[in-house]
């Protein structure tokens, strides 16, 4: 263990609850890398990720963005083309981006497409899915308004997802934020996955919520 972990495990208590505002002043004492590491919030739902009918998946738009320069790729036909570069796009195409995404080609962040093209989209299932990039209409992502789409995802919209252990993991910030920004940022995604509870779900929804730097340890936060 490192002398910068072994100091940031000194100051955390881990059989204790901090409230999110001690959490993030805490994050702040822990000696940093050379690096502006992301505020990664992780909320452990205390359901089966099993039942199809409990899952949970979902789109917001933080408050203060990630910090993060997102890169936006669309798929479109021509008629869309011209909007979605206007909009500030990274990539756009259509059958062309298709085939050279399904050659390796993933230097994007996320994936736009309009629904004419979900059809063709099938084809990068395998590719993209796994990695969380496939274009989804419950996050905004399949839409004709791709300008509206693109500019969402650009000032911060991310997509929150329930992995297979029950768990949703998302950046909220970066280190260099101020805390009231990664504070507004943390609770609005807490907001959103407890307001996504399935009405099937009874009694706790949230079993735990921690937040942590990239390399640091995580901090238990009351939920």
């Amino acid at each position: 263990m490192s002398k910068r972990l072994k100091e940031a495990g000194d100051m955390i208590d881990k059989a204790k609850s901090y409230s999110l505002k001690e959490a993030v002043s805490m994050l702040k004492l822990i000696p940093a890398p050379k690096f502006d590491e992301s505020i990664d919030l992780s909320i452990k739902l205390d359901i089966n990720p099993k039942e199809i009918n409990q899952s949970i998946r979902g789109a917001i738009v933080l408050p203060h963005g990630t910090g993060k320069n997102i890169r936006v790729a669309v798929f479109c036909k021509e008629q869309h083309a011209s909007e979605a570069k206007e909009a500030g796009a990274d990539i756009v195409g259509d059958a062309d981006l298709i085939d050279k995404v399904n050659s390796g080609f993933l230097d994007f962040d996320v994936a736009v497409a309009t629904p004419d093209m979900m059809r063709d989209m099938g084809r990068l299932g395998k590719v993209l899915g796994p990695r969380g990039l496939m274009p989804s209409p419950k996050a905004g992502t399949v839409t004709n308004e791709v300008a509206k789409a693109i500019k969402e995802v650009k000032a911060g919209k991310v997509e929150f997802k329930m992995d297979k252990l029950a768990c949703i993991n998302i950046a909220v910030g970066k280190r260099s934020f101020n805390d009231d920004a990664i504070i507004e940022n943390a609770t609005k995604l807490i907001d959103a996955v407890t307001h996504a509870k399935p009405p099937q779900v009874k009694g706790k929804f949230v079993k735990s919520i921690s937040i942590s730097t990239t390399m640091g340890p995580g901090i238990r936060i009351v939920s």
